[in-house]
């Protein structure tokens, strides 16, 4: 923790006292600020008192009194509709912020460094991994936001330290003052609709992470989607990244050998394919945008491919947790879409696959095409029954309606498996929310339940 000292002597209303609600609203007093803290949810209230903050119920607020309304990244700011909050901000005319914005400010006061990654899918292991390659490089690194710990959590900013930070589309609408050194977007699907309202006012969301990035900065876009292809035609200055077509300028790893390009001529190669926490395009994608990060940070070629094949992979993302004999488990948990759970399936044959919970638009209908490598199904949540209908006379599935049924069940069929390489794969192609608080809890059981199995082996550091 420390003191957020943009905000010395202003009057701020901060509503939402989740994790980053709380250290910014302590953040804020230790600089000096009048904060005035509130949500709607009793138990977050109970909460924030029992960490020393004094509550105001804003209800009562005047917000022409108030300098700046710091809002939760999990609130509507314009769909389905403003929250309330915004529109008392609105009409008061005062700005409407987030905790990642007054951090923004606390570091435009340094010379310390920001690293900003965005994207629908694969963000998260982007930002681990760059984190990871940095730190081994020998640089002063912190990495969180989205991801780990909440922005006021991390060391204060100083001189040469570099932060690596997770920033989602809800983030940077609450960041006027983004200015990052290194920005990365990694792509574009439809997600979050219900609170962009369109496809077009994500994109363009996602879009104002490059938009004050000054000329000497990097800034790295991947272009195999239409969405982040226009994006990147926007900005002359930028690096495209593909995992689909060899590119004659910019960064590309078609098949598994990462080239950085300028002019058609290679000016450097890594070889991923045999690198054991980047398997698939997927992963070849997130280690283009880390090379190009640790590059304009000044590490050589050999120093960023030794600290990506020790890389050990993020929790509940293609993280293998267990085998038990020739069948392995493989935690996917952080796959609450479709096109999230498509790089799973496209990484592995003879899957016995664990899918549902919340839906997505869409469903698993986008994943018809990879249906041939699935052995058996095991749907569970809300969305059993609509998967169910997609599989029909498709693939073999079966009614688990809970994560341990589905685990008992995978393990019993894969165990008998005549196929090589058998894997029971949680993907769920879902949010968690109907039967979990979030994906992280979803993993960590899952994980649990495989433990329970008879003869399991457990990987290093799982349950921990």
């Amino acid at each position: 923790m420390f003191p957020a000292t943009t905000f010395a002597k202003k009057r701020l209303g901060v509503f939402g006292l989740a994790r980053s609600g709380i250290s910014c609203a302590r953040a804020l007093l230790l600089g000096g600020a009048e904060v005035l803290a509130w949500d709607d949810s009793e138990p977050a209230v109970e909460k924030a008192k029992a960490e020393g903050l004094v509550i105001t119920n804003l209800h009562t607020v005047d917000f022409k009194t108030l300098d700046a309304l710091v809002l939760s990244p999990g609130v509507p700011l314009t769909h389905p509709e403003p929250h309330w909050t915004v529109v008392k901000a609105k009409s008061a005319g005062i700005e409407i912020i987030g905790d990642t914005e007054i951090f923004a400010r606390e570091l435009a006061m340094t010379s310390a460094k920001l690293i900003a990654i965005t994207g629908t899918n694969g963000k998260s292991t982007t930002t681990a991994l760059i984190g990871h390659v940095l730190h081994e490089g020998g640089l002063d690194v912190d990495v969180g936001g989205n991801i780990g710990l909440a922005v006021f959590n991390l060391r204060a900013p100083e001189a040469g330290r570099i932060y690596v930070l997770e920033l989602s589309s809800f983030q940077i609408d609450l960041m006027p003052r983004l200015k990052p050194d290194v920005g990365i977007l990694t792509n574009i699907t439809p997600d979050h609709l219900d609170r962009h309202g369109t496809l077009e006012n994500y994109a363009a969301v996602k879009a104002r992470l490059f938009a004050k990035m000054s000329k000497e900065a990097t800034a790295l876009i991947g272009v195999d989607d239409v969405s982040s292809a226009h994006i990147f035609a926007s900005h002359k200055d930028a690096t495209a990244v593909s995992v689909q077509r060899d590119l004659n300028d910019g960064l590309s790893a078609p098949n598994g050998i990462l080239r950085s390009k300028q002019n058609g001529k290679c000016v450097d190669e890594i070889d991923l394919r045999a690198m054991p926490a980047l398997k698939g395009r997927h992963n070849w994608q997130n280690a283009c945008m880390a090379y190009g990060a640790a590059k304009a940070l000044g590490l050589s070629t050999a120093k960023i491919a030794a600290a990506m094949q020790s890389f050990p992979g993020l929790a509940h993302r293609m993280q293998e947790i267990a085998s038990l004999g020739k069948v392995a488990f493989v935690n996917d948990s952080k796959a609450t879409n479709a096109d999230a759970a498509e790089k799973a399936l496209s990484s592995f044959t003879n899957i016995y696959w664990i899918a549902g919970g919340i839906a997505k638009t869409g469903g698993i209908e986008p994943l018809a095409n990879l249906f041939n490598r699935i052995s058996k199904a095991y749907l569970i949540g809300a969305a059993a029954t609509e998967f169910a209908q997609t599989l029909k006379g498709i693939v073999d599935f079966e009614m688990c309606e809970t994560l341990e049924h589905a685990v008992q069940s995978a393990a019993r069929d894969s165990a008998s498996s005549t196929k090589p390489n058998p894997v029971v794969l949680l993907s769920p192609a879902c949010a968690s929310f109907d039967q979990y608080q979030n994906f992280e809890i979803r993993g960590q059981a899952f994980a649990g339940f495989v433990a329970k199995l008879p003869g399991i082996t457990m990987a290093q550091g799982v349950l921990s």
